[in-house]
């Protein structure tokens, strides 16, 4: 036998450590050179390792979930009569390893048959609100592993299997999730965000009826086909022209050299709800975009990010965010920080309301924007009036096209 030993690489901007988010091969298994072999995570990005060389799997090390160090065993190979024992330039270096970004999913692996269901948790959830017994849905993925495609199959009634109503009988077991991949990273930095910085928020009522009347004439006067505009795109132009006054709030807290860096540019992250949990894809240089650039943009990164085709750098780098549930969005909310930004903007959902204007009582649209600041740095009444500001500037919609 000839043993070939492939060590975790080292992956870039001073990892030290990789999590193993699935294996894609098993011991036994017979890859090809540059087969993707596993998926690993770092606190930046998911990465896909392929296979150095050719031959067949002798050995793994780290299962789902555990960190293994960079320059430790991470697969071993014989590759006697199957493949060179030197890696091919592509993977030396670690770098050229797929990176997809912080939101990639975290699938459960690939191993031995079993009686386990293979499921990711998006297809459990799906199944537990159609009322389908995954165990019933032959899967057609490695492994046996269930699709979606499978699953719809299904609950169309279209498939081998028999979708089955939710039992009245009482329930048993407990199913049992590792916290790892994209939800290790999201609640690691959800906690750090809320451990280590003093958040407050600040929740105003915002008449959007002439946004609204503005919207509605945008839109009708788009070319059919095209995507409607939303609030979103208004409310970052808006934000834009607002954080010209309050630069304290465009600003990222620099921990390790006692700084706050406020920026010029504006680089808005968009909350983003994806399969495998939130996301925040970024919009780089809003402010140097027009309203229709600024909806295209806020699209597509928010669509990368919940296909899982976000580069690196569209994750990264943002200096304030904005969130919203849109329809979901209640009457109001305390947004988290997204660490190391001071501020984040929230919005909830716009409903029609009886108000009183001049002594009348007449029907408005009415929106929340609730927003919350890092008190280090924000100060109240800062944080106060700069949302009055946006305030003023979403009430009359006329007022963000122009420069003061």
């Amino acid at each position: 036998m000839s043993r070939y030993v492939f060590k975790m690489p080292d992956l870039g901007e001073g990892t030290v450590s990789a999590e193993v988010v699935e294996w894609k091969v098993k011991v036994g298994d017979t890859v090809k050179e540059d087969q993707i072999i596993a998926e690993v995570m770092t606190d930046k990005a998911a990465v896909e390792i392929p296979a150095p060389v050719g031959g067949r799997v002798v050995s793994i090390t780290g299962q789902p979930g555990e960190m293994v160090a960079v320059g430790s065993e991470l697969i071993a190979f014989d590759t006697a009569g199957d493949a060179p024992a030197t890696p091919s330039p592509a993977v030396a270096q670690a770098p050229a390893a797929a990176a997809r970004g912080p939101a990639a999913a975290a699938p459960e692996p690939s191993a031995a048959p079993s009686s386990r269901v293979m499921a990711s948790p998006a297809m459990r959830r799906k199944a537990h609100v159609a009322g389908v017994d995954l165990a019933s849905v032959p899967g057609s993925g490695p492994g046996g592993r269930i699709s979606a495609s499978d699953l719809e199959a299904v609950i169309s009634g279209r498939g081998n299997g028999a979708a089955k109503p939710a039992a009245r009988a009482p329930r048993q077991g407990v199913e049992e999730i590792k916290i790892i991949g994209v939800r290790r990273v999201i609640a690691e930095r959800m906690l750090a965000a809320k451990r280590g910085i003093p958040h407050f928020s600040y929740v105003e009522e915002v008449d959007v009826t002439e946004l609204e009347g503005l919207r509605q004439y945008l839109n009708a006067r788009q070319p059919k086909g095209t995507p409607s505009l939303t609030y979103l795109p208004f409310l970052v132009a808006a934000l834009v022209r607002v954080l010209e006054k309050f630069p304290q709030c465009n600003a990222v807290h620099d921990a390790e050299r006692n700084l706050v860096l406020r920026h010029a540019a504006v680089h808005v992250g968009v909350a983003t709800q994806t399969p495998d949990g939130l996301k925040v894809p970024v919009v780089k240089n809003a402010e140097a975009r027009t309203l229709a650039e600024l909806a295209a943009e806020i699209r597509r990164v928010s669509e990368a990010a919940r296909s899982n085709k976000a580069a690196r750098d569209e994750l990264m780098g943002s200096t304030i965010t904005v969130t919203s549930l849109g329809k979901l969005g209640g009457i109001a909310s305390t947004p988290v920080i997204n660490a190391p930004e001071v501020a984040i903007v929230g919005v909830n959902k716009a409903v029609e309301r009886p108000v009183v204007q001049g002594g009348t009582i007449t029907i408005r649209r009415i929106m929340n924007l609730s927003s919350s600041f890092d008190h280090r740095f924000v100060d109240g009444f800062d944080a106060a009036a700069m949302i009055q500001a946006l305030k003023e500037k979403l009430e009359h919609p006329a007022t963000i096209f122009i420069q003061d």
